[in-house]
């Protein structure tokens, strides 16, 4: 014959009764966090691949702000890419009026003060600045792209190249253009730039030539050459946006991929959870009700 001690009995089961309520904890705490994994020891292989998932979703999260960061400088050198071409066509406008033989000297003189203008106007915008607050066309510099001397000369002082932002899985993106990769270029007469064609023209039409009419006519090619120079400007931060655009949507699906499995493996599955949770409660329910019945029980009871 067995005989069980009444401290036997209630410890274990008090340690039976806590065992039931832990689980059925666990299994509310998995239905609320949404995860089936409380540490690594409970799928080590799912907990494993889980990490990986998470690390591949911070490396994304950088990415995509890389992606952001080269598209807001990318937009910002198309917008103002785009005000130069403006600038270009109304020199050419200019130019087109003052190669009109029959101005007065007045008349090209109002026409080279507007163009003395667009000269500052296209100053002004060779020195935007960026989403960081940095020169735009000045590559990597943290200054003013260019400066001037008192002859209204360029002086780039920006760095060799605009640097790259990595996209991720080894792709990048150039943020954006120097100054001298559009606004300088090549003529018949060698090589030039935009300050110095306006420059020039406006100069030219005050006086500065004999021939202003000439003067003007002269400078409708490289001032169609550096409209050309801006346009294949455009093409190329059209192309890096593109190119920005294609990387963030598969990017995009990689995370929609990665969620997905991360909800298979980790996740807890519900409708199970629920079923194990009402079935834990059941037994707990009952394993108290008999533990109760059984604790009022007394061997006066059986003598009776």
């Amino acid at each position: 014959m067995t005989t069980v001690s009444t401290s036997a009995f209630y410890g274990r089961t008090g340690m039976a009764l806590s065992a039931l309520r832990a689980r059925a904890e666990d299994l509310q705490a998995a239905l609320g966090r949404g995860e089936r994994l409380t540490a690594g020891s409970d799928d080590p292989v799912a907990a494993a691949r889980l990490r990986t998932l998470a690390r591949a979703e911070g490396l994304a999260a950088i990415d995509t702000t890389n992606a952001n960061r080269a598209a807001a400088d990318l937009t910002l050198t198309d917008t103002a890419l785009s005000s130069f071409s403006n600038y270009v066509i109304r020199a050419k406008e200019l130019a087109t009026q003052a190669a009109n033989g029959v101005l007065t000297a007045g008349q090209r003189t109002g026409i080279a003060t507007e163009l003395t203008q667009l000269h500052g106007e296209l100053a002004r915008l060779a020195n935007t600045r960026n989403s960081a607050g940095h020169a735009l066309f000045g590559g990597e510099t943290s200054g003013a792209a260019y400066s001037f001397d008192a002859l209204g000369n360029p002086l780039y002082a920006g760095t060799g190249s605009a640097g790259e932002l990595p996209l991720g899985d080894g792709q990048s993106v150039t943020r954006g253009l120097t100054g001298p990769e559009f606004l300088n270029f090549s003529t018949a007469a060698g090589a030039t730039n935009l300050f110095a064609v306006v420059k020039g023209l406006a100069d030219a039409l005050g006086g500065a030539v004999p021939d202003p009419a000439q003067a003007a006519r002269d400078a409708l090619g490289p001032l169609d050459t550096g409209l050309e120079s801006i346009t294949t400007a455009q093409t190329v931060i059209g192309a890096r946006l593109n190119w920005i655009d294609l990387t963030t949507e598969r990017r995009t699906q990689l995370s929609e991929q990665h969620a997905g499995e991360q909800a298979e493996i980790g996740g807890t599955d519900v409708a199970a959870t629920v079923s194990r949770l009402q079935e834990t409660m059941t037994v707990l329910e009952a394993s108290q009700a008999s533990f109760a019945k059984l604790a009022s029980l007394s061997l006066f009871d059986l003598l009776r």
